[in-house]
C-alpha cells in the first residue's frame, strides 16, 4: 500500500492552475510559433522552430508531471483528528538546543517553501515532528548531524 501524499486544497488548486495555464495558454502559443516557423522552410537552421520544439517538450514534461501529481496526492483538511499533536497542516513553534525558535507549517511536499516556514510532509523535520505534543523533544538527523527540537506551540488555522 502506497502511503498517502497529502496536500492542502490551496496547494492542489495551485497545481491545477499551473496545469491549466500550461495547456490552455502557453502550449497553444508555442504550437502556433512552431507551425509558423515550420512553414518558413529549412528547419535545421530555423531558430524559432528549434527553440519552439524545445519549449514545447519542456511544457509537455511539466504538464505530464503535474497530471501525475494531481492523481497521486490526497487533499487533506488541516487539523482533522487530534489537535493537540502535530499532524498535517499544523503550525508549530519549535526551539532548538540554542533556544532559537522557528515557526513552521507542515504542508504537502509540492507546497513546501522553507524560506517561508512551509515544510513538506516528507521532510526530515516534519517526519520527526509527526505526533509530537507540546513539550516533546524530537531529534532530527540532518546532513550536518543530529539536532534536537522542542515543540513549544501547536496551532491549526
Amino acid at each position: 500500500m502506497t502511503p498517502i501524499q497529502p496536500i492542502t486544497a490551496a496547494g492542489f488548486a495551485a497545481l491545477r492552475t499551473e496545469y491549466e495555464q500550461l495547456m490552455s495558454v502557453e502550449r497553444p502559443a508555442i504550437v502556433e510559433i512552431v507551425s509558423w516557423a515550420a512553414g518558413n522552410g529549412d528547419r535545421s537552421e530555423n531558430g524559432d522552430y528549434i527553440y519552439g520544439r524545445q519549449k514545447l517538450r519542456a511544457i509537455d514534461r511539466r504538464a505530464g508531471f503535474l497530471a501525475k501529481r494531481m492523481k497521486a496526492v490526497t487533499i487533506v483538511k488541516p487539523g482533522e483528528g487530534e489537535r493537540d499533536a502535530v499532524r498535517f497542516g499544523a503550525t508549530v513553534i519549535v526551539a532548538d538546543d540554542d533556544d532559537l525558535e522557528r515557526r513552521l507549517t507542515i504542508v504537502g511536499d509540492d507546497e513546501a517553501e522553507a524560506g517561508q516556514g512551509r515544510i513538506g510532509w516528507g521532510s526530515p523535520l516534519a517526519r520527526a515532528l509527526r505526533g509530537a505534543r507540546v513539550g516533546d523533544v524530537r531529534t532530527v538527523n540532518l546532513p550536518g548531524g543530529e539536532k534536537n527540537w522542542e515543540v513549544i506551540e501547536i496551532a491549526y488555522e
